[in-house]
């Protein structure tokens, strides 16, 4: 579904990803694992369109997106959720989603109605906030709600845009265990309903959710497998999993 061809990002001497060459199949749950600085978050927003590639191609089933901006590539299907919670905090939970919605759809030019009153939105909206288990809090303000429920939304605004490809950001980074465990169920629930590609630093959610590996270090990819490859590769023990993993 998903394939990168030398892809590079360089700032000046910098080089962030390099020469990446990915392939992604529909369907898959794709782990990106690596050392901070290893490029994970900069391939996200090169596949988001956020950054413009230094050089290289991506392709999304067989078509050339390389050029095309982050609306575009929303409208064929892609979403992405942040490190950092991304939010319309003194808007409405259900209305986080909505606009989400609006967003991927364009503008309906009922200039004059409500946002509130246009049915696809509301009914694709509790949809999304079903899905994670926000719908009896949509009428919270999001700066309200719990950071682990802030977390939920923000995959809740993704899903509402009906995506293919879902790029998932570490989406459990400074949640406690509960949080964590919850948004990790969420995301096993989705496995298989469409491609994701989640980078995660707790590498017991990787090796339990994902079907397939990529690591990597300095924006190279030094390995790719299955979980049982990527534990038992003596090179990714030494760039990545060290001394500290060692049955990884």
């Amino acid at each position: 579904m998903l394939e990168t061809r030398d892809l590079c990002k360089r700032y000046g001497a910098l080089q962030v990803t390099d020469s990446l060459n990915l392939k992604v199949a529909q369907g898959e749950l794709r782990a990106l694992i690596g050392p901070n600085g290893a490029g994970k978050t900069t391939l996200l927003a090169q596949l988001a369109g956020e950054l413009a590639s230094s050089s290289g191609c991506i392709f999304l089933d067989g078509v050339d997106v390389t050029s095309d901006s982050v609306s575009r590539r929303c409208r064929r299907g892609i979403a992405r959720t942040y490190q950092l919670t991304s939010l319309l905090k003194s808007f409405s939970t259900i209305d986080n989603v909505r606009v989400a919605v609006q967003g991927v759809n364009g503008h309906s030019f009922q200039f004059f109605r409500p946002m509130r009153l246009e049915r696809e939105l509301t009914d694709r909206a509790i949809k999304a906030l079903d899905s994670v288990g926000l719908l009896s809090r949509c009428d919270v303000v999001a700066d309200e709600l719990g950071y682990g429920e802030q977390r939920q939304l923000e995959i809740a605004m993704a899903l509402a845009t009906r995506p293919r490809l879902l790029l998932l950001d570490e989406p459990t980074a400074g949640m406690g265990s509960e949080d964590s465990a919850r948004i990790l169920e969420l995301i096993r629930g989705l496995k298989g309903t469409m491609t994701i590609i989640l980078v995660e630093h707790d590498m017991n959610a990787v090796f339990g959710l994902a079907d397939r590996i990529s690591v990597l270090a300095q924006g190279r990819e030094i390995a790719c497998g299955s979980v049982d490859e990527v534990r038992a590769s003596a090179l990714v023990r030494e760039h990545y999993l060290g001394e500290e993993h060692p049955h990884a």
